[in-house]
């Protein structure tokens, strides 16, 4: 029998049988959409995560303590800070910029807002690419100082001052200590250590002296959570690895055969280890989303059993003209499929839909559809189709002539 004459009789039945037929595609549709949505959150979800890592540039390595659970305090001090910005030491360096990270409350005259504290040299805003809005960014004198100004994100500005102060000049407490407000730094949106927006940060000789003790209390030097180190090109990162790495070895007096107190990593690393963590988020929720084209599956098969037993006259009589077991076989097949392909174009438009309404509630969020998840989607519903409906159209090609004739 001919391809189109199965369609033909497929599309016919179907239409025989319209809301039957519409409940059965349904499953498929909510199916097929739900893969296409949930796909391209997690592509979303990808593309963002590699934003961040761009948007810190190529040329930068990060140098943080090692992950020894015996370690009570940070392995990096202010001396391996300068080692490493000395550029007889290391030549390909562009700037290092050590870093004590904290959270803590900003009050201002009875308003009180938490948020991420970052203690820092003047280099920080070029090693990060932070530039101020309004006011200036500290200088040598106020790091040498240790003067008690800040500057702040732009969200921190939203939510600690009211709307008719302004915030550039105006003192807030960090820690009972009055800090002047001297920048607000422009809007940079999501970032790898959480909102670029939602942070102030202060000279770091203020924070060791005034703020925190940041002393070891083993070998008495200033210590700080990390140091970020920028190479002098993207192509220079590689040996800003190998001579940053032989240096501290001398600095910490580790032995050859010793592992390192310290780690290094790039954007690459960053990029690798958030990619396997997105790449099964996405498998995850492509799984998830199967199960309902597997229930619209089972559904597809229930209705087709039910078809083959209604029509079971009109099969005895097929075979007794002369149809073949294998034409019988091919009819509810295609039936299958097409109650499957159709049920999977709807939820192609719904999942186009999902998606963009998940754009609108997240714009962060770029969840453009791929051909990819489309194609996935529509074969996988076809597959679905084919599988779930082998039993019913087997059963039916199976059906003695003279058996489906007596039928009642």
């Amino acid at each position: 029998m001919k391809i189109s004459e199965n369609l033909y009789i497929a599309l016919r039945a179907l239409a025989a049988n319209k809301l039957r037929a519409s409940l059965t595609m349904l499953g498929i549709m909510i199916g097929v959409a739900a893969v296409i949505t949930l796909l391209a959150i997690g592509d979303g979800v990808t593309r963002y995560v590699a934003d961040q890592f761009i948007g810190l540039g190529t040329n930068l390595v990060f140098l943080m303590p090692g992950d020894d659970p015996n370690q009570t305090e940070s392995t990096l001090t202010m001396q391996d800070a300068e080692q490493l910005g000395d550029q007889t030491l290391i030549p390909n360096t562009d700037g290092v910029a050590p870093v004590v990270m904290r959270r803590e409350d900003l009050q201002y005259q009875g308003l009180t807002y938490r948020t991420r504290i970052i203690a820092s040299t003047p280099d920080y805003s070029r090693v990060r690419g932070y530039e101020t809005k309004r006011g200036r960014f500290m200088d040598a004198n106020d790091y040498q100082g240790r003067s008690r100004v800040i500057i702040i994100g732009q969200d921190v500005a939203d939510n600690l001052f009211p709307e008719d102060i302004d915030p550039l000049g105006s003192n807030v407490k960090v820690r009972g200590l009055n800090f002047r407000v001297i920048g607000i730094l422009k809007e940079k949106g999501g970032g790898m250590f959480g909102s670029a927006d939602d942070l102030v940060i202060v000279p770091l000789t203020t924070a060791q002296e005034r703020l925190y003790n940041l002393r070891s209390s083993r070998t008495g030097l200033l210590r700080v959570d990390m140091i970020m180190i920028q190479a002098v090109g993207s192509d220079a990162v590689d040996d800003i690895l190998i001579d940053a790495t032989d240096l501290l070895r001398q600095l910490h007096n580790i032995n050859f055969r010793d592992e390192d107190d310290f780690m290094m990593l790039t954007q690459q690393d960053f990029l690798s280890s958030f990619g396997e963590v997105t790449g099964v988020l996405t498998m995850f929720l492509g799984a998830i989303a199967s199960i309902s084209l597997l229930v619209g599956g089972i559904g597809i098969m229930n209705i087709m059993l039910v078809s083959v037993t209604e029509r079971t006259r009109e099969i005895g009589l097929r075979k007794a003209v002369g149809a073949k077991k294998r034409d019988i076989l091919s009819q509810f097949l295609t039936e299958a499929v097409v109650l499957a392909m159709l049920g999977g174009a709807l939820g192609i438009g719904l999942g186009l839909l999902g998606a963009t309404a998940v754009h609108i509630a997240l714009p962060e969020l770029d969840t453009t559809v791929t051909l990819n998840s489309i194609a996935l989607a529509v074969g996988f519903s076809v597959a679905v189709g084919l599988f779930f409906g082998i039993y019913p159209a087997s059963r039916a090609a199976s059906l003695h002539p003279i058996d489906a004739l007596r039928f009642e």
